[in-house]
């Protein structure tokens, strides 16, 4: 149990590295970048998702698996209603990420932990969402009840395109078929969100560049491409997807 309000359920033994996830750099750079509201649309739609269906006048309860500093959570929180309860559990394998999530709002429960291995009972949570992340299904369906959703948002292929044109000499292909639906589930709706997001500053498209995994996957001379930028406009593409899990 941490001091600053999180609880560190990551064992050594189950670390892939001495210090997994998300680094400091990262987690800052998310922070600015969506405290400046450039993802807001997603976040109200990821809160119409996990609310859907929700009963306004009993207990209900939502695991982030992959919380990162807690912005998608602390949306959902101001997006229920006067008299529902949700109960709010963030995870994240960065502690750096849980750590900024816990100092800004207290009211969820924040862990260190891995989506392989949930600290969760077995057949307890309503919903699931699982950001930009690492969708591990089989976990996911355990811990929720049966007909409990799941709620994954993945980027589509035209997503944050002009960016990777700058810091990559060529585009792979970008998958155009809807991903396959997950064992265990049955597929309720998918949805895409798509904008236009325009970057003003070189802070901006910094911070933007550096919460992606596309920081260490560009070359030097992308990297560079891009911090000499003044402005970019960007089309952001996410398919929001939710499943159900079966009964059995």
């Amino acid at each position: 149990m941490a001091a600053h309000g999180y609880t560190n359920l990551l064992p050594v033994q189950r670390k892939r590295s001495l210090d997994p996830g998300d680094s400091k750099e990262m987690v800052a750079a998310r922070r600015r970048f969506l405290a400046a509201g450039h993802y807001e649309s997603i976040a109200d739609a990821v809160a119409r998702a996990l609310l859907a269906g929700l009963p306004t006048d009993a207990s209900a309860s939502c695991l982030d698996a992959g919380c990162g500093e807690g912005y998608y959570l602390r949306r959902l929180a101001a997006a229920t209603g006067a008299g529902q309860s949700l109960a709010i559990l963030g995870l994240d394998i960065s502690k750096w990420a849980v750590l900024v999530a816990a100092k800004q709002d207290r009211r969820p429960n924040w862990v260190v932990g891995s989506n392989a291995n949930l600290p969760v009972l077995t057949g307890t949570l309503d919903r699931v969402l699982c950001m930009f992340g690492f969708p591990v299904h089989a976990e996911f369906a355990r811990v929720l009840k049966a007909g409990g959703e799941l709620v994954q948002v993945d980027a589509g292929p035209g997503h944050l395109r002009e960016l990777r044109e700058i810091i990559y000499p060529r585009l792979k292909p970008g998958r155009t078929t809807e991903a396959p639906t997950p064992a265990g589930f049955r597929r309720l709706s998918t949805e895409t969100l798509g904008f236009s997001c325009t970057l003003a500053g070189a802070e901006q498209i910094a911070d933007l560049l550096t919460m992606t995994p596309h920081l260490y996957r560009a070359s030097a001379e992308g990297r560079a491409r891009a911090a000499a930028l003044s402005a970019l406009t960007l089309t952001v593409d996410v398919r929001l997807a939710r499943f159900a899990r079966d009964a059995a």
